[in-house]
């Protein structure tokens, strides 16, 4: 790998981890789209810059994340799901489903369909719930099922969590926040398990490689996130589920 190509992989990175439309898909076409060829080390690269994302949302929710302690429980109740399945299917997921374009694209288009289908329906219910705090565990612990469905690469884990959340009776803005910070122990959880059984897999080439990934995706996740929590004030995220489509019939043809 070279330069140019771990920071064109960490700006995909930073881009869609927390956009509705799947980072690991998008990374994988996008290697497809370079003439990448899916090895055990890229595979983990994907993996592994993703901390460069979570070292955004700490930088953004730093001071509320202090200023509400409370949230944590519901988050780690939702983290818990995702843990159990995601160590026991990582190896199966790892070795048939990362690197899989036909699954991306399937996962892309069907999960395009859905979100267009619900923006189109969804109906704000008057007694949403409005703050973290106020998330029942019970909940919490069904948007953990929601977000394993992300294992599977095309499935976003930001829409999984978001869209999982809105159907469960929270408000839009709050289980975007409750997305984002999901993603803190979600995401370390797994590159800490990946790497745990792939860091010798990593030369000195690679791990500097992996560096600028992690930099590069830092700053454009730090980036979007900031616009993306403008953006749904006003607006729902039908457009992501067009981008989704446009994206699975462009790989089809």
């Amino acid at each position: 790998m070279t330069f140019s190509l771990a920071a064109v992989l960490g700006i995909v990175e930073g881009i869609s981890e927390f956009l509705p439309i799947s980072s690991t898909g998008h990374l994988i076409l996008a290697q497809r789209l370079l003439g990448m060829q899916q090895t055990e080390i890229l595979k983990s690269f994907d993996i592994a810059i993703q901390l460069g994302a979570i070292l955004a949302v700490v930088l953004i929710y730093g001071r509320s994340i202090k200023r509400t302690p409370k949230a944590w429980l519901p988050i780690f109740v939702a983290f818990l799901p995702t843990a159990v399945i995601g160590f026991l299917l990582h190896t199966i997921v790892k070795t048939y489903l990362l690197g899989n374009s036909s699954v991306v694209v399937w996962a892309l288009f069907i999960g395009g369909l859905f979100i267009v289908l619900f923006e189109l329906l969804y109906k704000k219910e008057t007694g949403a719930i409005r703050s973290l705090e106020a998330i029942p565990l019970k909940t919490a612990f069904a948007i953990g099922l929601c977000q394993s469905l992300a294992l599977v690469p095309g499935v976003s884990r930001s829409a999984a969590t978001i869209f999982g959340g809105m159907l469960l009776g929270i408000e839009r803005r709050t289980i975007v926040d409750f997305s984002f910070l999901l993603a803190i122990p979600t995401m370390a959880a797994a590159t800490g398990l990946d790497l745990l059984k792939s860091a010798h897999l990593f030369s000195t080439h690679d791990a500097e490689m992996l560096g600028i990934g992690f930099l590069v995706s830092f700053v454009t996740a730090y980036i979007v996130i900031r616009w993306l929590l403008k953006f749904v004030q006003t607006h729902t995220f039908t457009v992501f589920g067009y981008e989704r489509i446009i994206v699975a019939i462009v790989f089809w043809v």
